[in-house]
């Protein structure tokens, strides 16, 4: 089996891997996700550029969740000639479509400014969604050839999977992103115990996370802060699972009378359409909460807080009086209606902006939480007086402990030949593989991009 790294090589971005089997002049190709590279001046370019494959040559392409940067070049893929099957687990489908109809009126402002034609269009997205079919964890899927596949729960957001595919007895498994677990909404990431060859992710590589009392404590205390000062609070959230995460948070606080009651507004059409999948596939979700929602409790709505759909709803917001709190996308500051606010607020002394999730390098939201005096924000320079918080606990990666012990657990049985470390930034991504080599004594290695490497399969 020849293994390809056609993205998330030397950034987080970007996934999209292909496997080659061939047998007795036979043969069956295989990709593993196919997202948008984002954070740089240069990804509308590589995002734009023919893939280094032939798209109509490959038989299935296998998602293991429904971010962005996993998914948002699939249509792309179509348009360009695949015809295969798409095949992912409920929840990540059921997501994908309101985030890549979401995408699309992002791509058609973005080309009609810069004079040039869409990455894909809604035709392309509908003929996706015609080829996409859904799995559940742990049922066995036979592919031809002897190899099989398998979904198994990576707890990372809602229908995120590791997916392990196996022939002659060898297995490969491609984490996608793995859970930050245990997590407030889902299962914990399975483990890995028998696989010969893991792709894995390695966004938090390098360091770790706060501890997660730790991360409740302090979004209560910057709550706390913000009614007392009569204060706003914007937080620039991912639609996908940040915004449900907090908002069962705050459901918390509220109905355990831990906080006075104060405006909340979701900003977001795309988080209050996948608000709306998480309840629909709740299912899907851990014990704990499942037994909350069947108790009768409504865990991501309380009282005062308002969904925005419309715009004139959004811009509304400003008549509420502070304090009052500001959910909205996107989670990076670099597009969404998240960046308004922060036009009109950034430079206001009594705003307070609460990064709660990773910031890609060159993202507005990175700018800012590097604690840049000055940005750019719809073309006009903005001195930033607003105070910058961050909390890291709340993301839904592993961080670099977490990383290890997982690599840790997949080597006890002493079959796991290699570890291809992926999907972070470089300097994350080789801390990672030399905190693997010297700690667990397994072979590691970070590929480069368009690297095609053989496997014994």
């Amino acid at each position: 089996m020849q293994l390809n790294f056609f993205g998330g090589t030397g950034s987080v971005t970007g996934a999209n891997f292909l496997m080659n089997f061939e047998e007795n002049e036979k043969k069956i190709s295989i990709v593993v996700d196919c997202g948008l590279v984002q954070g740089s001046e240069e990804t509308e370019r590589i995002n734009r550029d023919p893939f280094p494959y032939d798209p109509s040559s490959v038989d299935f392409l296998f998602v293991t969740h429904a971010h962005i940067d996993h998914i948002g070049r699939i249509p792309k893929l179509v348009k360009d000639g695949f015809k295969g099957r798409i095949i992912s687990t409920l929840p990540t489908r059921d997501i994908a479509e309101p985030l890549l109809e979401d995408m699309l009126g992002i791509m058609d402002l973005e080309s009609r400014k810069e004079g040039v034609l869409s990455l894909y269009d809604k035709k392309d997205v509908e003929k996706t969604f015609s080829l996409w079919e859904t799995l559940s964890y742990r049922t066995p899927l036979e592919l031809g050839m002897g190899i099989n596949v398998l979904f198994k729960d990576s707890g990372h957001i809602l229908g995120s999977a590791m997916i392990e595919f196996s022939k002659n007895g060898q297995k490969i498994v491609f984490t996608g992103d793995l859970g930050n677990s245990p997590s407030l909404l889902l299962n914990d990431t399975e483990d890995i115990t028998d696989a010969n060859y893991i792709v894995m992710e390695s966004v938090y590589g390098d360091r770790n996370h706060e501890p997660k009392d730790e991360r409740r404590r302090k979004l209560k205390q910057i709550i706390e802060d913000t009614i007392k000062n009569k204060s706003l609070l914007i937080i620039p959230a991912f639609s996908l699972e940040r915004t449900q995460v907090i908002l069962y948070e705050m459901n918390e606080f509220f109905e355990q009378n831990n906080l006075s009651q104060i405006p909340v507004f979701i900003d977001s059409p795309l988080a209050t359409k996948i608000t709306k999948v998480y309840e629909k596939d709740s299912s899907y979700l851990n014990e704990t909460v499942r037994e909350q929602i069947l108790g009768g409790d409504n865990v991501f709505k309380f009282p005062r807080l308002k969904f925005t759909i419309r715009p004139d709803e959004s811009e509304r917001i400003d008549m509420t009086p502070n304090p009052k709190i500001i959910i909205a996308g996107s989670g990076m500051s670099n597009g969404g209606r998240v960046v308004n606010h922060e036009r009109d607020h950034i430079s206001d002394p009594n705003a307070v902006i609460l990064f709660v999730g990773y910031q890609s390098v060159g993202s507005l939201g990175r700018q800012i939480q590097d604690g840049a005096k000055e940005v750019t924000i719809h073309g006009q320079k903005m001195r930033v007086k607003a105070k910058v918080e961050s909390i890291e606990g709340y993301s839904s990666h592993k961080d670099s402990d977490g990383l290890l012990s997982f690599v840790e657990k997949a080597s006890e049985s002493g079959v796991l030949k290699k570890v291809f470390v992926v999907m972070g930034e470089l300097k994350s991504s080789l801390f990672l593989v030399q905190k693997i080599k010297d700690n667990l004594d397994v072979d590691a290695y970070h590929p480069e991009y368009e690297e095609k490497i053989d496997l014994d399969f």
